[in-house]
C-alpha cells in the first residue's frame, strides 16, 4: 500500500512539473541570468570573493551555483540539467551576458 501511495505521489510530481515546465524554465532561465550577471559585477567590479557575493542573491536563489572563470574573466550561473547563464567582465563595459552564439563560438 505505502509503494502504491509512493508512485501516485510521484506521478502527480511529475504531471505537476510537465504541466508548468515552460514557466518552470523561464524562471530558471532569469534566475540564472540575474545571478551570472550580480555575481559578476560584485566580483570584479566590486572586488568580493564569490562566496561573498552569493550573500546577494534573492531568497529562493539557493538551487542556483557559481563557477567562475579567472583567465576568462567570467561567471557562470547554472541549475544543473536545466539552466545556465553567463556573464564576462568587459574593462569600459562592465558584466555583460554572453548569448549562446558567443559560448558557442569558441
Amino acid at each position: 500500500m505505502a509503494l502504491y501511495i509512493a508512485a501516485l505521489f510521484l506521478l502527480i510530481l511529475v504531471a505537476v512539473f510537465a504541466y508548468n515546465y515552460a514557466f518552470i524554465k523561464g524562471q530558471l532561465n532569469v534566475g540564472t541570468a540575474y545571478g551570472a550577471r550580480v555575481a559578476c559585477s560584485c566580483h570584479y567590479v566590486g572586488g568580493r570573493s564569490i562566496e561573498d557575493c552569493e550573500k546577494d542573491f534573492e531568497p529562493g536563489m539557493e538551487v542556483i551555483g557559481l563557477s567562475i572563470d579567472g583567465v576568462k574573466k567570467r561567471v557562470t550561473a547554472s541549475v544543473p540539467l536545466m539552466e545556465s547563464a553567463t556573464a564576462e567582465f568587459r574593462e569600459g563595459w562592465g558584466c555583460v551576458m554572453l548569448t549562446e552564439k558567443e559560448l558557442d563560438a569558441e
